[in-house]
């Protein structure tokens, strides 16, 4: 038995959903948010995460989140499925308003600990991942890249695909990938772990950081 503290992500349970950063939970505690192109697999990757084929809404309709969904870990942590992107069937002045209020999540959202970013093996660093991956280094927020229907590749296959992106990323200290697969629960412990390590990180010393800073 290991002596590291984990989490019991079956315990998740919906919260609330948001249209924009207004109608977000309090913004205190510590989420994780969960980013990905309409068909990247998202809702079943939270699924496979928590054991329920019911916690997110999954459709054969790509694209149809609309909303910020917030489930409660436990207290003070929370999992966020954001709006997907990309193959929804809607006006363009209503994906252009789920993209406003998705980056005001993203860029003012003090709670945000951590960003999982879901690619389909077969077709990863898409224009929106690029973005994605862009929006998280300014901000210095680490990221968790999912190559998600892993089980679409041979093993082989799957592994090199990893193994260049690993090499095209590694510049990026903040960022990390793995292969994930909903339906083989490949990758779900590992997605477990990395969430671990974001949400129960130890809090700063900001007395400490003052104090090194010195007298202005």
């Amino acid at each position: 038995m290991s002596d590291i503290a984990s989490l019991n992500y079956r315990q998740a349970s919906f919260v609330k959903s948001a249209a924009r950063l207004s109608q977000c939970p309090d913004n205190e505690g510590r989420e994780v948010a969960f980013a990905g192109r309409s068909n990247a697999g998202k809702s079943s990757a939270l699924n496979a995460l928590t054991g329920s084929n019911k916690l997110a809404r999954t459709s054969k309709t790509p694209g149809r989140t609309q909303l910020i969904n917030f489930f409660q870990v436990q207290d003070d942590i929370l999992l966020v499925d954001l709006p997907g992107y990309g193959y929804a069937k809607v006006p363009e002045a209503m994906k252009k308003e789920w993209q406003h209020h998705m980056t005001d999540y993203l860029e003012r959202r003090e709670a945000l600990v951590g960003l999982v970013l879901l690619m389909d093996i077969r077709h990863p660093m898409k224009e929106f991942d690029q973005m994605m991956l862009n929006w998280s280094v300014s901000a210095n927020l680490p990221l968790h890249i999912l190559l998600t229907k892993a089980d679409k590749l041979k093993q082989g296959a799957a592994k090199q695909v990893l193994n260049k992106l690993r090499q095209e990323l590694a510049r990026f200290p903040l960022v990390s990938i793995q292969l994930f697969s909903s339906l083989k629960r490949t990758g779900v412990d590992q997605l477990a772990m990395k969430l671990d390590e974001w949400f129960l990180a130890p809090e700063p010393d900001v007395f400490e950081q003052e104090d090194s800073g010195g007298e202005e």
